[in-house]
């Protein structure tokens, strides 16, 4: 599909997600806690999907790879070997700014 509302119901069903590095897409599958493999889009200009993608990868949540390597990729993952993703934690973020504003 070209477009959707929500990913959220596909989310649930998938066993594995396939997408590109963008920061919802990632974020919103780790958080289902979803293995997932981050396709990077190589013709981006000033790529922070590029940048989002090997960090994920660095810290072991994703796999990474690009079209040419994702064929090799699926065949050769490991999936056991993805740690899952922290849950967020805005109180930290609404603590801090309280801090910052002078709330406290």
């Amino acid at each position: 599909f070209r477009f959707k509302d929500s990913l959220a119901q596909d989310l649930c069903e998938a066993d594995l997600v396939i997408s590109h590095a963008g920061a919802g897409s990632c974020l919103e599958t780790l958080e289902q806690g979803k293995p997932l493999v981050v396709v990077i889009n190589e013709k981006l200009m000033n790529n922070h999907q590029l940048e989002l993608a090997k960090q994920l990868n660095r810290d072991g949540h994703v796999l990474c790879c690009n079209c040419s390597t994702l064929v090799d990729t699926l065949q050769s993952m490991d999936l056991s070997t993805l740690k899952p993703f922290p849950p967020g934690r805005p109180e930290k973020f609404a603590l801090f700014l309280d801090k910052v504003v002078g709330f406290q």
